[in-house]
């Protein structure tokens, strides 16, 4: 059954402390908040260091086994190896914990650079390496080097299952259609946004999940959304898991401490009591 899975990107904020957390909310006790008021939440984090297992162990302990966690996949391999020669760092990547999540491991985001253009090897050769199962990933994991010592890597799926991958691209040349058939080859969802700049706004799902990243449709990082807003993309919603996708949409508009509110707004119009 198709799911609406609905959160927010990163939940260590001080904005949020006495206003979307209660008051004197411990810190250790945030993503357990997170998830106890929304159905998924979206890792920060695995964007700009790896992490460690015991910190995937910990996000796994302090959420329900429906819960869902999607990870940024690591800008060492977007921006600064921009997709090529990332073996290795793909490798380090899904050894520095990622199986520790088992079944709450959702999509994989990796965001392109707005410098990155639409090329059509770099991008299949890319999406050819990323791993599409948990036995995959631990075989990958295997391969990992020196800077994760035996105590830091973790190669050893805790479930079978797929794994899912999302693609967000910046920069305009994005939108020729062969990138789209490219995805579809691949079975790739692309990001769809709606920030206020230039970047290309595509609705292509893979054939079983839809991604929608919304980080303030006025304000970059800032804005709150209308009601009107929030229902059309509770419409978006519907629209895909109709069609038999898992629909995630993660609030990135967090600096002025709407991304959780608009959250459990959205989600409460996708599943209503």
């Amino acid at each position: 059954m198709p799911r609406s899975l609905i959160g927010v990107s990163g939940w260590s904020y001080d904005s949020w402390r006495g206003d979307f957390y209660p008051e004197g909310l411990a810190r250790t006790k945030q993503l357990s908040y997170v998830a106890s008021t929304m159905t998924a939440v979206e890792v920060n984090g695995t964007f700009y260091s790896l992490q460690r297992p015991t910190t995937f162990r910990r996000w796994a302990e302090q959420t329900p086994e429906e819960f869902v966690i999607s990870l940024k996949g690591s800008r060492y391999v977007t921006h600064l190896l921009r997709l090529a020669n990332v073996e290795q760092a793909l490798a380090n990547f899904f050894a520095s914990g990622v199986l520790e999540l088992g079944g709450r491991l959702g999509p994989i985001v990796w965001q392109l650079p707005a410098t990155i253009t639409w090329d059509a090897g770099l991008i299949d050769r890319f999406l050819a390496l990323l791993p599409r199962s948990t036995e995959e990933a631990g075989k990958l994991a295997e391969q990992h080097d020196a800077r994760l010592p035996p105590e830091r890597a973790s190669t050893q799926p805790l479930v079978s299952s797929p794994i899912e991958h999302v693609l967000e691209v910046r920069h305009p040349s994005f939108t020729d259609p062969a990138f789209a058939d490219l995805l579809r080859h691949h079975d790739v969802a692309a990001v769809r946004n709606d920030a206020p700049k230039p970047w290309p706004v595509l609705d292509l799902p893979s054939s079983t999940v839809a991604y929608a990243r919304l980080h303030g449709h006025s304000r970059m990082y800032a804005s709150r959304y209308a009601d009107s807003s929030l229902d059309g993309w509770a419409r978006w919603c519907r629209r895909w898991q109709d069609a038999g996708r898992d629909v995630h949409v993660y609030f990135d508009n967090d600096s002025e401490g709407h991304a959780p509110h608009d959250a459990v707004r959205l989600l409460q119009r996708v599943s209503p009591p």
